[in-house]
């Protein structure tokens, strides 16, 4: 039996985004105003034809459309109302789900203003610290810029339709070559705005890239491998060309404070240059040619692994979606540098992440690509890779800096990836049970728990000791 489709909140917010009253919608979509109310309050389901006609009325993407896109902001709620702050009363999913459904807008804002909680609770616990440095002046204590950008980016899907466009009608207007982009970009911002490219060998130089305005001169560390100096040509001409894009969509985000808006500049001027590098027509095509194999597109478009997974988690243009992947960076101690998803994969906002991911046990095969089928507590399986990433510190003084990279798709789509090839995915017993992390993960039967979650009871037992570390309700 099909389940019944139930989006009226979703056509709701789409109704007043184009400022249609109910009746105006119900002669477009053919049905009744009646009809149309009862959908909006979820009191009948969707059909198929009126569903086509939103489609066709709205422009929207139908898988976008049925897809639970508010299922990673349910996820953050569940994920903060763990904290004790909140009081012992769980909320159930269900109720969660309602209520994101209704209004992700103030769902967002519960999250903002936890966020705003916590760094306040993070600040005070340090006050002993901090207060003799500090003058009698207080300043507000804002949500610290770093998540607020990440967020962002999370909630936009790490998809920006503006600046793809643009690296696009770039590309093919200079008609530049994935296999030549070094000297074709050294010749344009040449041409085009007067930057002259210089390589810095000096002892002690700290910067990897470095533009002087005033000389129009655009230094690349000579420590820089072949992939990342194009990037950061490509960075340079986001910022010099582009600057008005940017802006307009880090004027619509919205942003608190000006450190965010100009965290959030360089991560659209980076996400810029990873579109000019990997064209999204012409890298699409190829990533579903070669089924996704990261290392075969290294080498077709002269870009670097994490460059390539980084890439292929922004490929949600409406129309001509790639597979929805995740995409994260982490640190040696388990710390996330990174994380982009356009997937119903939750990464953690506090705390460690799963030991069972394999983007940890990467570390332990350096440069080896693992595979894994996993599972979340939510009952949705991933076919995930990890694979380190090693960027140099060229000294003897300056270490290099070891990362493991993860890239990630629910195994819905695992049979378009080339390292699905020997798995059954259809054996849950191949899945690895993983968690966002133990904070708020309810598993029972797991070993490698580090502590209990958060509000639960833990049994202890002086006459029995089991391998799971815990035993809890």
């Amino acid at each position: 039996m099909k389940k019944k489709l139930f989006l009226g909140a979703k056509l709701r917010r789409l109704r007043e985004g184009k400022k249609l009253n109910q009746a105006a919608l119900a002669a477009l979509l053919e049905v009744s105003p009646s009809y149309l109310n009862q959908i909006e309050n979820n009191q009948r389901p969707l059909t198929v034809p009126v569903l086509l006609r939103i489609g066709a009325v709205f422009g929207v993407d139908l898988n976008s459309l049925v897809e639970d896109e508010d299922a990673r902001i349910v996820a953050d709620l569940r994920e903060a109302l763990n904290d004790p702050a909140f009081g012992e009363g769980k909320v159930t999913l269900a109720e969660l789900r309602n209520a994101t459904a209704a209004s992700p807008d103030l769902a967002k804002r519960v999250m903002s203003l936890y966020h705003s909680y916590r760094n306040l609770r993070d600040r005070l616990q340090s006050l002993t610290e901090t207060l003799p440095h500090q003058g009698s002046g207080g300043s507000p204590l804002p949500q610290f810029p770093y998540e607020a950008v990440r967020d962002f980016f999370y909630y936009r899907d790490n998809y920006f339709d503006e600046l793809d466009g643009a690296a696009d009608t770039l590309f093919a207007a200079e008609r530049f070559s994935a296999a030549d982009l070094h000297p074709h970009l050294t010749e344009y911002l040449k041409r085009r705005h007067g930057v002259r490219i210089r390589i810095v060998q000096e002892e002690g130089n700290d910067s990897m890239r470095h533009y002087d305005a005033a000389n129009r001169i655009l230094s690349l560390s000579a420590l820089l491998d072949p992939s990342t100096r194009i990037f950061q040509m490509a960075h340079q001409v986001a910022l010099l060309g582009f600057a008005d894009v940017i802006g307009g969509i880090v004027e619509k985000a919205g942003f608190q404070t000006e450190d965010a808006r100009a965290l959030c500049r360089v991560g659209l001027a980076n996400y810029f240059a990873g579109a000019l590098m990997m064209p999204y027509g012409p890298f699409l095509r190829e990533a579903r040619a070669v089924r996704h194999d990261v290392e075969l597109l290294q080498s077709r478009f002269g870009a670097s692994f994490e460059q390539v997974c980084h890439r292929l988690s922004t490929l949600q243009r409406p129309g001509d979606r790639g597979i929805p992947f995740y995409f994260v960076r982490i640190d040696m101690a388990g710390n996330i540098t990174k994380r982009h998803s356009a997937t119903r994969f939750h990464f953690t906002q506090f705390g460690g992440a799963c030991p069972l991911w394999n983007v940890h046990s990467a570390f332990g095969a350096p440069g080896r690509i693992l595979v894994q089928h996993a599972r979340m507590p939510d009952g949705i399986a991933y076919l995930c890779i990890a694979r380190t990433v090693t960027k140099l510190g060229g000294a003897y003084s300056r270490p290099d800096r070891h990362f493991a990279v993860g890239l990630g798709c629910e195994v819905t789509h695992a049979s378009e990836l080339v390292y699905s090839a020997g798995i059954d995915l259809a054996d849950d017993r191949s899945a690895t049970p993983i968690g966002v992390n133990c904070r708020v993960c309810e598993r029972t039967d797991c070993q490698q728990r580090a502590f209990p979650p958060v509000g639960s009871h833990v049994t202890v037992e002086k006459d029995n000791r089991r391998f799971v570390p815990y035993v809890f309700e």
